[in-house]
């Protein structure tokens, strides 16, 4: 482990120095690049105007999403009341799909029940 450790640290000096040297340019490259999307001057004001922004947009697509859910919810049934004519295909997909909704809902539960992170 120290003989890694010593084969990594000359590494890590020398991409700490290449950072060092080119992080600032790069940042001023990115900001030029998107200059477009700063807002001036920038205050708490504009940073809340564009959180409350974004929280009742995503709230407006909700009605969308809604409609969507009971059409996919509408088809599952169709093809549980048909599943005798269900191919194997089918079958693998929906399973690949449970397994995914499992483990999301394992994530969520192992986070305390938070959709946005784990409490430190």
């Amino acid at each position: 482990m120290a003989s890694k450790l010593q084969q990594l640290q000359p590494k890590v000096a020398q991409a700490s120095q290449f950072v060092a040297k080119h992080g600032c340019a790069y940042n001023k490259q990115l900001l030029e690049q998107n200059k477009q999307y700063v807002l001036e001057p920038p205050t708490v004001e504009k940073c809340n105007l564009l959180a409350k922004q974004l929280l009742y947009t995503r709230l407006a697509s909700h009605p969308g999403r809604y409609e969507s859910f009971w059409k996919e919810l509408d088809y599952v049934k169709h093809l549980w009341k048909n599943r005798h004519e269900l191919k194997v295909e089918d079958a693998g997909i929906a399973a690949l799909f449970g397994l995914n909704a499992w483990f999301c809902a394992g994530e969520i539960v192992g986070r305390g029940f938070t959709f946005t992170g784990y409490y430190v």
